[in-house]
């Protein structure tokens, strides 16, 4: 099946009334892990990484193991810049053969978020790539290190930056967070069901980590087509490598096989809710 672009996956899931799960990835064993659930599952994924994350996972050097695992697969993979925050890092990514970039300029007023956006769009269209962008700011940030207030998106801008950039997905601000969430989160359906009657490409949600299966189900029926994991999967690896860590005999490979097991079962469980599996 190999490399794919994100368009392409959001498109069949549009047609079929279901969601594609973005994972988050750090390492090449979180890469594996979550090829094994989508491969086991028969099911569509997209590998991202966020800008932030870069200090850990060089670009130059983890973006062509995501893509070299993205053509191996056995089932399609887009490979996504996550929270790109400049034009220089998206430029790296889409010259390393990144099929979509997201450039998150939602800090900015409308008008400068559009601007921001047309000069991706125009790069990114030289490459056959899709670009994604937000409206409204999330709660907390994707490193953890922000916990700013929650900016709802407003439908208005979400259709005013579509007609302006023609781009492939926006994300949402719907109350949604980064991070983990201190409180069960509401999420505010009417802005989704608004936004979704304003553009006629696929809606984001980023922040899963912690929005209940009811919730992620009821955001797929309102036309959300790509939802973002981090935070869950980051967990679940560093659950497995606490639990290994107590056994009195230890090796790095068996360690590495528990990494890729943690990976594995978020990204099963997360493909399951989303209703993604057996789409293959």
């Amino acid at each position: 099946m190999s490399l794919v672009n994100m368009s392409k996956l959001l498109k069949e899931a549009e047609d079929n009334n279901y969601g594609v799960g973005a994972f988050s990835v750090a390492n090449m064993e979180m890469v594996l892990g979550a090829i094994k659930a989508a491969e086991e599952l028969k099911s569509p994924i997209i590998l991202q990484v966020a800008q932030v994350r870069l200090p850990y996972s060089p670009l130059s050097v983890f973006g062509p193991l995501m893509i070299a695992a993205a053509k191996e697969s056995k089932v399609p993979v887009a490979v996504h810049l996550d929270h790109g925050l400049d034009i220089e890092t998206v430029k790296q990514a889409l010259e390393l053969g990144f099929t979509s970039v997201m450039i998150d300029a939602s800090h900015l007023t409308i008008n400068e978020n559009i601007q921001m956006v047309q000069k991706v769009k125009e790069f990114a269209d030289k490459y056959g790539a899709d670009v994604e962008a937000e409206v409204g700011q999330l709660a907390g940030s994707e490193d953890g290190s922000v916990d700013h207030e929650m900016l709802y998106s407003d439908p208005d801008e979400v259709e005013k930056l579509y007609q302006n950039t023609h781009l492939n997905a926006i994300a949402l601000s719907i109350g949604n967070a980064h991070g983990l969430y201190k409180n069960e989160p509401k999420l505010n359906f009417e802005i989704l069901e608004e936004a979704r009657k304003r553009v006629p490409i696929p809606l984001v949600l980023h922040g899963g980590s912690g929005i209940s299966d009811d919730d992620f189900r009821k955001c797929i029926k309102g036309g959300i087509r790509k939802l973002n994991v981090a935070t869950a999967t980051f967990m679940s690896v560093e659950g497995e490598v606490r639990e290994y860590c107590k056994l009195d005999k230890k090796d790095y490979f068996t360690m590495s096989a528990r990494m890729v097991q943690g990976a594995y079962k978020n990204v099963s469980r997360h493909i399951e809710v989303f209703q993604s599996d057996n789409r293959i």
